[in-house]
């Protein structure tokens, strides 16, 4: 059916609206009294069930509704502009989690990863259900949030290289060694106890043995259960839901492993239904989850093995010196083809953060500045002191030339712009006179933290709306290390949240929409920052002077919590360290040294957490 969609709204000079159906976009036109207007020749139930309008100005979107309108098929509809109906919320959109909404709203959580959970029915790793428990201590505390690390499948070999949780061998699979083997129906006889028991009693994670272990008895599984559950019409309900990534991440699977592919499917369709299970629960219990989007994705992905155009497969993503690692750091994943992705207004990353949403309603995007420019490093190259930013402003030879300066030692030629230089991150000024330095000084600080400013601006511009316009989940950007002057007013023009540390210091207050956090698993613990293992009471102290600030939201790692009880922390400090960021064979094996279901029981700590919560008016119930 033709339809003509009409909206008032008043532009200024340069502004004009678009309308959205589905991810289709169409440019409307200006009629007298401020009415905007489009015909679209082809608009069905479908299109019609999720539309809604934007602002944009100069290719860019600058204004969104605050939701989606839905509407019955007609030849004519004609809208009005929704707008937030509460004062006081500071967000352009309305949120997944209503909680988030309410304006002053202040709040408080935990953050660890499902493999550091351990708990009696888990199997030498955490599993989606042991959520539960751990949503159970929250709530009953007055924490409203639980943040985890990446849960997508990273496995290739089921060796140590796996355990590394940012480098997923898909964007839209969960990781198969995060399911309960029981609720398949695997029976829980003398083998399988003494296998559970052998591997839950290990200090940390062992995850070629859990890896082992946990893929045997999903083979038996399959072979006893697979084919009626592959029959069955809440299978076939997931696997049309998930058509679009699933047989491709399937087929990926069985080549590498000389497997059916309906096994993989098998697998994702319990991984779904386990984790969908928990997501309902804390929603139940007041609590919700924030999950991690990697900025990455590898290179032996199914992401890149069926779409290979959507990355450039000859660099690696890093980042350049910083406080986590003074040779920088190189991560090991291609970069993106934005241009390439453009092309359809990024559909590949709005169906990455589709299915995120169905579990999460909030996240982390890790390394935002991976949106304004990232740190590109030749596959030749390991360390991330041969790296340079990708997009740049690079200089030409004769720019360099009419400062007085060599190109040796100090810059590189610029992969993307052959015959262009970028700065070395680490040059040899050594054979410069103190001119020279003076100059060379001045290029290197305007390229690493002015010249970009505006291109690095408009290029986060173009994708941001367009993808935290796709899900209702709350943004929070990983704002940290050499940030440019553009990142925090995009930020803050989008909304999304910054992450404050005390111990990285960003020279201003920390603002209401932030996250503020007293370390991450890149970082020491809060008992590991310190000379001496601080008692209780400083660690209070600590918590509480984040719980005071304006943050909107606290998050603090488990082992942080932990902290305020002496009966409860761990004994050995050195062991709460979750990674090593300078260290890329790092094994990510920190698991909880007491079981998760143990934490309701902790009287001293629970006590101290709420009366924390209460004090800072962070206590959500």
């Amino acid at each position: 059916m033709k339809t003509r969609f009409d909206i008032h709204y008043h532009t200024e000079w340069g502004e004009s609206l678009t309308l959205v159906l589905k991810d289709e976009k169409y440019p409307m036109q200006w009629t007298p009294g401020d009415v905007w207007t489009v015909t679209v020749p082809k608009c069905g139930a479908a299109e019609l069930s999720d539309y809604g309008y934007i602002l944009v100005k100069d290719g860019l979107t600058v204004r969104t509704e605050w939701e989606r309108h839905s509407a019955s098929p007609a030849s004519e509809i004609s809208d009005s502009w929704i707008d937030c109906p509460f004062e006081g919320c500071p967000f352009p959109r309305r949120h997944s989690a209503p909680i988030f909404d309410r304006p002053g709203f202040r709040g408080a959580g935990t953050a660890i990863p499902v493999f550091s959970l351990r708990s009696s029915k888990g199997f030498g790793i955490g599993e989606f259900l042991d959520l539960k428990p751990l949503i159970d201590w929250a709530s009953a505390t007055g924490q409203c949030i639980i943040q985890l690390l990446p849960v997508n499948d990273t496995t290739r070999k089921g060796q140590w290289a796996d355990s590394y949780p940012y480098s997923p061998v898909s964007s839209f699979a969960l990781h198969p060694m995060y399911i309960r083997l029981q609720a398949l129906g695997i029976k829980e006889d003398e083998e399988f106890i003494r296998c559970r028991k052998s591997l839950n009693s290990l200090s940390g994670l062992d995850y070629p043995k859990v890896f082992k272990a946990k893929m045997e008895y999903l083979l038996r599984a399959y072979d006893q259960f697979g084919a009626g559950d592959l029959s069955s019409a809440a299978y076939r309900k997931f696997y049309r839901k998930n058509i679009e990534w699933l047989g491709e991440y399937c087929e990926f699977c069985a080549r590498r492993d000389s497997r059916e592919p309906d096994f993989y499917a098998w697998v994702q369709y319990h991984l779904d239904k386990q984790f969908s299970e928990v997501a309902a629960y804390a929603h139940k219990k007041g609590v919700y989850l924030k999950g991690d989007l990697p900025i990455g994705v590898s290179a032996d992905s199914a992401d890149a093995y069926f779409h290979p155009e959507l990355f450039n497969l000859d660099s690696s993503a890093g980042a350049p010196p910083d406080f986590f690692s003074a040779d920088g750091q190189n991560w090991g994943f291609p970069t993106y083809n934005w241009d390439e992705m453009a092309k359809d207004d990024y559909a590949w990353w709005k169906s990455r953060l589709r299915k995120m949403s169905e579990y999460f309603d909030a996240f982390r995007i890790d390394h935002i500045l991976g949106f304004f420019r990232i740190w590109e490093i030749p596959t030749e190259f390991r360390s991330g002191l041969y790296g340079h930013f990708n997009p740049a402003l690079p200089y030409s030879a004769e720019e360099i030339a009419s400062a007085g300066l060599p190109l040796d030692g100090l810059f590189h030629e610029d992969p993307r712009h052959p015959g262009m230089y970028q700065p070395l991150i680490s040059p040899d000024t050594t054979a410069l006179d103190d001119a020279q330095k003076q100059r060379f000084d001045g290029i290197f600080n305007d390229f690493f933290y002015h010249r970009h400013n505006e291109f690095w601006r408009i290029n986060a511009e173009k994708k941001l709306p367009e993808l935290l316009g796709a899900t209702g989940m709350l943004a929070c950007g990983e704002d940290l290390g050499m940030v440019p002057d553009c990142v925090s007013g995009v930020m803050d023009r989008q909304k999304i949240l910054s992450l404050e540390m005390a111990m990285m210091d960003k020279g201003r207050p920390w603002p209401y929409l932030s996250v503020c956090a007293t370390s991450s698993h890149d970082m020491d613990t809060l008992r590991m920052q310190k000379e001496e293992d601080p008692a209780p009471w400083e660690c209070r102290r600590i918590l509480w002077e984040h719980l005071e600030s304006a943050s909107m939201l606290a998050i603090f790692p488990l082992q942080d919590w932990l902290s305020l009880d002496s009966s409860v922390r761990l004994k050995d400090r050195s062991r709460e360290r979750i990674n090593h960021p300078e260290n890329p064979g790092h094994h990510w094996r920190y698991r909880m040294h007491l079981d998760v279901e143990e934490l309701l029981n902790c009287n001293e700590l629970n006590v101290a957490v709420e009366s924390l919560l209460k004090d800072s008016f962070r206590f959500n119930r």
